[in-house]
């Protein structure tokens, strides 16, 4: 009996902890599109540069920065390249997230970007969506967390049979 209600607190607390995993994501995601959109218009006037003068070519933007004699503008070749790499950064984890549910759950959980994790995980508010998603996730974390809790109280069991039965004394 203690099994059981151990068994439905597990699933319980599984379903709650799932429910919260497709509205992370989605912050998530809402957080890397809006700096990658930052990331765009603060690169815009470089990439506008590039396009006249470089045929669009932005290393050759960045080679011409940093050949110059002029050191203010020799320096400024470094921030080109970090604007330049954060925004291509940013696009191609834009890029690994259009893809279905699962998939972008295990981007994050394995490949995402760990500051705007830590983002995320700073601003976000824990509600409980009643979506499709939401249900899934819930419903199967709750199951999974379950059958891992029912497995390790039935090892327990057993574990704890074995040593007892080894223990006692045997009356002839």
């Amino acid at each position: 009996m203690l099994t059981g209600y151990v068994r439905l607190i597990v699933f319980a607390f599984g379903l709650l902890i799932g429910v919260q995993v497709p509205g992370f994501v989605d912050q998530y995601v809402k957080r890397v599109d809006a700096h990658q959109i930052e990331a765009a218009k603060n690169f815009s006037g470089f990439q506008e540069t590039a396009n006249r003068n470089f045929g669009g070519d932005v290393a050759a933007l960045i080679a011409h920065h940093e050949a110059s004699a002029d050191a203010a503008f020799k320096d400024e070749a470094q921030n080109i390249r970090d604007l330049y790499s954060r925004l291509t950064a940013l696009t191609a984890e834009m890029t690994a997230l259009q893809v279905p549910l699962i998939r972008q759950i295990l981007h994050v959980m394995f490949s995402g970007d760990p500051v705007i994790l830590a983002e995320t995980r700073a601003a976000y508010t824990y509600t409980v969506p009643l979506n499709i998603p939401a249900i899934v996730c819930g419903v199967g974390i709750g199951a999974i967390l379950a059958l891992i809790a029912e497995s390790l109280l039935l090892a327990l069991a057993r574990l704890t049979k074995r040593t007892l039965g080894h223990g006692s004394v045997r009356r002839v």
